[in-house]
């Protein structure tokens, strides 16, 4: 039996991720949160009150698992030293690169502890990462660039939305890029997702170019002028911040469609569909139900999976994919 701990499982992925889950078979699914009589139940999981910042219940909630998929940021990597430590698997769909990396430093304690943790095992990164190992091994070059339109529609989580603030205006440039229909040709501008800094380590590309806008001309247009280093500073005010973020999670204008565009060379891939949240949560689900096939150590989703077999797979839950041609 595979007993899941799914830490943030009562968030937009985390629900997601712990549904695919009650539907492995073999597999307890646990969904973990400091008031779950707050929260919506997961069908099929079983409820657990737990607050993971506290190092001793913590302690005392992985004595009954194999395995846990953190969907939240509390403080994963001491959560996952904390598995690893106790030979309990670890999957983390975090974007964020320091948490990543920090995490990538335990390596040696899950090899010696037999555990395995897996990391970039969303949408983005994610699904992006392997998207980019199949352009990339069809056409290599000196660039690679990652795409990403996200539909601002869709509803995100307040840590969501806290993350996309606190990456505008970190990196200068804009491009174009063509997503599949109904998005056609559209102006990303250049957006720190952690792809960048990860792939040219586990892929060997010189160097990862990553972008961002919305399915909304207008919300992009907004995103573009958050950038700039004035506006950047008006936004790191704290009151004004909090008002942004607010306005951000009551406002849906546009739609809850998404779409990834990866380009190496002469080659391009694609995926998207609707809820980019679903397709986060079930890669993540897929990487759980997998990990016993996968060696000890820490690796991000690229080094784990093989790429087409994997997004055929995910795609087949309703996302359209294009593998790479060129």
């Amino acid at each position: 039996m595979n007993t899941v701990l799914v830490l943030g499982g009562y968030g937009t992925v985390g629900r997601e991720a712990a549904t695919a889950l009650t539907r492995h078979p073999g597999t307890q699914v646990i969904v973990a949160g400091r008031d779950p009589g707050r929260a919506r139940p997961v069908p099929g999981a079983v409820a657990m009150r737990l607050d993971a910042t506290d190092p001793a219940a913590l302690a005392v909630a992985l004595d009954d698992v194999t395995t846990v998929l953190m969907c939240a940021e509390i403080d994963n990597a001491r959560v996952a030293r904390a598995c690893l430590e106790r030979g309990v698997s670890y999957v983390d769909v975090s974007a964020s690169h320091d948490l990543l990396t920090e995490i990538g430093g335990l390596d040696d304690l899950a090899r010696a502890s037999g555990a395995t943790a897996a990391l970039s095992v969303g949408l983005v990164p994610g699904v992006t990462n392997l998207l980019a190992r199949l352009c990339a091994e069809r056409s290599p070059t000196t660039e690679a660039r990652i795409g990403v339109l996200l539909g601002s529609g869709e509803q995100h989580g307040p840590a969501a939305l806290a993350w996309t603030l606190d990456g505008l205006g970190a990196l200068d440039g804009s491009w174009t890029m063509t997503f599949p229909e109904p998005y056609g040709t559209r102006v990303v501008h250049r957006f720190p997702f952690s792809d960048q800094y990860t792939l040219p380590g586990t892929l060997g590309v010189p160097a990862v170019r990553t972008g961002l806008c919305l399915d909304s001309r207008l919300f992009t247009g907004l995103l573009a002028a958050a950038g700039r280093p004035a506006v950047a500073r008006l936004l790191r005010r704290d009151g004004v911040r909090s008002l942004l973020l607010t306005v951000l999670g009551r406002v849906h204008l546009g739609s809850d469609g998404f779409a990834v565009t990866v380009t190496s060379g002469t080659a391009r891939a694609a995926f998207g569909g609707r809820r980019q949240s679903l397709a986060t949560g079930r890669a993540a689900a897929l990487v759980v139900r997998d990990l016993p096939t996968f060696p000890a150590g820490v690796r991000h989703i690229e080094q784990l999976v093989d790429p087409v077999a994997f997004l055929t797979e995910l795609a087949a839950d309703g996302f359209d994919l294009a593998l790479p041609h060129g």
